[in-house]
C-alpha cells in the first residue's frame, strides 16, 4: 500500500494520485470506546492531540482539559514549524530555532506583536521584521492568479463529505480585513493561504483560538492546523459500530478541489514552483512529482 500522493504535471492539467486511505473504521469497530480514543492518535504520525480529542468527543466520552491544552499547542507548534523551519528551507532562507514563550509575538510579527494591518502589508513585508521575508519570498514569487484556487466554504454539512471545498484557517477568519486585502490583490493564492495561518497563529498567540470539539450540527468538528476535522461515531454497548472521518487532506486532495486547481492555474513555464504551492497547501504527505506524458 503506497503511503505517498503522486502528482503529475503536464499540458493537461496536474493529474492527481492520492494514496489508498487508511482502515481506521476496520482498525476501530468492536473497540471498547476507551481503547479506541486512545489507538486513534497512535494510527497517524500528525495531528495526534486532534485526532484524540475528536475521536474522544465523537465516541461519547468527555473531553478533558489536558485534551484541549494539547490540541492549543499542537495549532500552534504547526504554524510555527511553517514558519520558522519548513517554508525558509523550501524558500531557500536560514531556517531558525522557534522561538521561546516569552518572545513568541515579537519573534513572529517584529516589534507591532500583531498581523499587519491591510493598508501596512507592503510596508511589513519589506521590512524584514519577523516572518516577514518568509511571505515577502511567496508573494514575489507568484504573480495575482497565479496557483490559487477558489472553491465554497465548507460547512458544518459538507465537511461530513469527501466534496472539494475550503477547509482551511481561513474558515476561523473569514471576517479578516488583511485575507480579504490579499484576496482582492492577489487571490486565494500561496500568499493568501500563507496569511490565513499567519492570522491563526496571532489567535492562537492572543488565547482567541480556543479548540473545542464542536458537536452541534451532527459531526464532531474539531479545529487543526490545516482547517477543520469532522469525525462520527456510533456506540452499542459501550463499543464502537461505526466510525467515520474526514480531514482538510481529503477535501484538499479530492476530484476538483484546491490542490487541483492551484497546480492547474500556475503557468506551465513556471511548474517548478509546485513543490513550494504543495508544500503551503501542506498535504501531511509525503509526495513524489512525475513529468506527465503529454497526448
Amino acid at each position: 500500500m503506497t503511503t505517498a500522493l503522486h502528482i503529475a504535471l503536464g499540458a493537461a492539467g496536474p493529474r492527481i494520485v492520492p494514496p489508498a486511505p487508511v482502515p481506521v473504521e476496520g482498525l476501530l469497530l468492536n473497540r471498547k470506546v476507551e481503547e479506541a480514543a486512545a489507538l486513534m492518535p497512535r494510527i497517524f504520525g500528525l495531528c495526534r492531540a486532534a485526532q484524540s480529542l475528536g475521536a474522544r468527543a465523537a465516541l461519547g466520552l468527555p473531553v478533558r482539559p489536558e485534551d484541549r491544552a494539547a490540541l492549543a499547542d499542537e495549532i500552534l507548534r504547526e504554524h510555527l514549524m511553517r514558519f520558522f523551519v519548513f517554508w525558509p528551507r523550501r524558500l531557500g532562507l536560514p531556517s531558525t530555532p522557534l522561538p521561546s514563550q516569552g518572545r513568541m509575538a515579537e519573534a513572529v510579527f517584529g516589534p507591532v506583536a500583531r498581523c499587519p494591518a491591510p493598508g501596512s502589508l507592503d510596508d511589513w513585508l519589506a521590512s524584514g521584521a519577523g516572518v516577514a521575508p518568509v511571505l515577502a519570498a511567496i508573494a514575489v514569487r507568484f504573480g495575482p492568479g497565479e496557483a490559487v484556487a477558489d472553491l465554497p466554504a465548507a460547512t458544518a454539512e459538507s465537511l461530513a463529505s469527501g466534496a472539494a471545498q475550503e477547509n482551511s484557517p481561513w474558515l476561523r477568519h473569514r471576517d479578516s480585513s488583511l485575507l480579504a486585502g490579499i484576496a482582492a490583490r492577489f487571490g486565494r493564492g500561496p500568499l493568501w493561504r500563507a496569511a490565513g495561518r499567519l492570522v491563526d497563529l496571532e489567535a492562537c498567540l492572543t488565547g482567541r483560538l480556543a479548540p473545542e470539539a464542536d458537536s452541534r450540527q451532527g459531526p464532531v468538528l474539531v479545529p487543526t492546523a490545516r482547517g477543520i476535522c469532522a469525525l462520527s461515531a456510533r456506540v452499542r454497548e459501550g463499543r464502537g459500530s461505526s466510525f467515520r472521518r474526514w480531514t482538510p487532506t481529503d477535501h484538499l486532495l479530492a476530484r476538483g478541489g484546491v490542490l487541483e486547481r492551484a497546480l492547474a492555474s500556475l503557468p506551465r513555464a513556471r511548474v517548478e514552483l509546485a513543490p513550494l504551492v504543495v508544500d503551503i497547501l501542506d498535504p501531511c504527505l509525503p509526495v513524489h512529482f512525475e513529468e506527465a506524458a503529454d497526448a
